[in-house]
């Protein structure tokens, strides 16, 4: 089992890109058939999803939009339960249908923010598509249109995701050993 070393901690791989991009391609099938026939932009959250985002959209059939939005809520390998707001909204999103691109749901409590801040922009409805969901530590109500693949609840890094800031580049997605 591959394994490799970022700062001071050591992760063995739990998903190979290919898992990765099959889960992909499902969702952006799912999109396609749910959304092709509506005012569409998508929003990726900023810095874990632009892989996931990129992948995605490539694979959308129908004219849309994106856009990014970039907040902050981790620190090291656990949530610091502040959730901050560093790069806002340009575009017009009322009455758009607005797909939330996240690269992972925990808690739920970093999207429950990001939707009571679009909702102030009125938009038609919003949509969320996570590549990863953890189930067992989710403790929201708001519901995850798409999700890409349930994982337990370990801290992970690769495919955008990072450990301060190290591991964003990886292919695969790895979880700490320790």
């Amino acid at each position: 089992m591959k394994e490799i070393q970022l700062l001071d901690r050591k992760f063995k791989i739990s998903l190979p890109s290919q898992k990765i991009q099959e889960a992909i391609s499902k969702l952006a099938a799912k999109i396609n058939n749910d959304l092709k026939d509506k005012d569409v932009i998508f929003m990726a959250i900023l810095n874990g999803a632009f892989m996931f985002a990129s992948d995605l959209y490539k694979q959308i059939e129908f004219d849309s939009q994106i856009t990014f939005l970039k907040l902050a809520s981790y620190d090291g390998t656990s949530s610091s339960g502040k959730i901050k707001r560093l790069i806002g909204i340009n575009e017009d999103i009322k009455d758009k249908v607005v797909v939330v691109i996240e690269d992972i749901v925990d808690t739920g409590n970093t999207m429950e923010s990001i939707l009571k801040q679009l909702n102030g922009y009125e938009p038609a409805e919003i949509k969320i598509a996570t590549l990863l969901l953890k189930p067992e530590i989710f403790q929201n109500k708001y519901p995850v249109h798409y999700i890409g693949l349930e994982i337990p609840n370990e801290f992970i890094v690769g495919y955008g995701l990072d450990y301060n800031g190290y591991g964003r580049n990886l292919e695969d997605i790895y979880t700490v050993i320790d």
